[in-house]
């Protein structure tokens, strides 16, 4: 262990963790070797990181219940001072030691389990003071493995691809229109982006058979796209962000048999998507 300058410490209480608790607070984690990291965990973090840095811990600190304010039940606050390694994305910090609070799960004995010479993965946003770092949430250091690194790597990859997928924020509208034979129709939802770029989902009824569905992410829409696989940002942006029911504003049909459809393709759209499965 090691002497906290008290002053240093001070400030990096209110830098890492004033504002960090609120987006991505998880569960306590029962053992962060042995958590099974989701795609929808790493994309989240991947897509909001400012910088994301390979790191071996050097000194971990448990810090008193005074200073460990907002912390789970079964966690422990440690004050961190790390050695950069890698840097996964973003610009590296340039100095031989960072430092951070993170928040970590005690063991049945309420214990911390030794972080020393441990090899991990921080997802991080820089602050004012050269070397300190906060973490984009209380946890988010992660045990590092050459296999979670590749995923990690995985998708970062595909968030800067050009033309990637971008976030979500709701659904416009919704209109479903008939076709000219029985059982012939089509449902289109447009959806609200970040970036303003166009996205919209498509279910086609065709007579006698099944229906069908796409999604697209651009002005063109594919007639003849799939849905997109499950583990893929594609899927990510739809089934971690679109809401759980169909806005009533949003649906436009003239009359309620086809406002009522557009509510049942809906539903089925979210049943082929599947949860936003999380880790932990």
């Amino acid at each position: 262990m090691f002497q906290l300058r008290k002053g240093r410490l001070a400030a990096l209480v209110w830098a890492g963790f004033a504002i960090a608790f609120a987006p991505f607070a998880a569960a306590a984690e029962q053992g962060t070797q042995n958590i099974v990291r989701t795609y929808a965990d790493i994309a989240v973090m991947a897509d909001s990181a400012p910088a994301i840095l390979q790191v071996e811990v050097k000194s971990a600190a448990r810090l008193e219940p005074a200073r460990s304010v907002g912390v789970a039940p079964g966690m422990a606050r440690l004050y961190v001072e790390a050695r950069p390694v890698a840097a996964l994305t973003g610009v590296g910090p340039g100095v031989p030691l960072v430092r951070y609070l993170v928040d970590v799960p005690l063991d049945a004995r309420g214990k911390v389990a030794n972080l020393k010479k441990q090899m991990a993965l921080i997802f991080v946003r820089p602050t004012a003071t050269e070397g300190e770092l906060q973490l984009l949430a209380p946890d988010a250091q992660w045990a590092w493995s050459p296999e979670l690194d590749a995923r990690v790597r995985g998708v970062l990859a595909e968030l800067a691809r050009p033309g990637a997928p971008g976030r979500i924020t709701g659904v416009s509208v919704a209109l479903y229109q008939p076709g000219n034979l029985a059982g012939e129709g089509e449902t289109q939802f447009f959806l609200n982006t970040a970036s303003g770029v166009p996205a919209s989902i498509t279910v086609r009824h065709a007579p006698g058979a099944a229906p069908t569905w796409n999604a697209s992410f651009s002005e063109v829409v594919d007639a003849s796209g799939k849905p997109p696989a499950h583990d893929s940002l594609p899927w990510y942006r739809l089934a971690c962000s679109l809401p759980a029911r169909l806005p009533a504003k949003a649906n436009v049909g003239e009359n309620q048999p086809e406002r009522d459809q557009a509510i049942a393709d809906y539903a089925m759209v979210l049943r082929d998507l599947g949860p936003c499965a999380h880790g932990g």
